[in-house]
């Protein structure tokens, strides 16, 4: 199992990329977080199976929601976990 603790740039806050993020996060099985920063950027945690977790990076580095345009997906940690520390996906304001 894996943890990835990222920070997506771009146009992300008021194009749904959150309510996105948790629709994606619950389809790959995942749990975590993810809120808008004062800075403009979505930060956020997701933990799970590895193969979910790559996935997730790819979607938001690559995908995102479809009103969003990303420049850049930033991992601020990533490691290898026993098992998670949440119980669902949540989006924080």
């Amino acid at each position: 199992m894996k943890k990835l603790a990222f920070e997506v740039y771009g146009k992300v806050q008021g194009v749904y990329f959150r309510k996105y993020t948790k629709r994606e996060a619950e389809r790959l099985g995942l749990v975590g977080w993810c809120e808008n920063s004062k800075k403009g950027t979505v930060v956020g945690e997701v933990e799970g199976q590895t193969a979910a977790v790559n996935a997730m990076r790819h979607w938001l580095g690559h995908v995102g929601s479809p009103s969003s345009r990303i420049q850049k997906l930033e991992t601020l940690k990533e490691e290898v976990i026993d098992q998670t520390s949440f119980k669902s996906f949540s989006i924080r304001r």
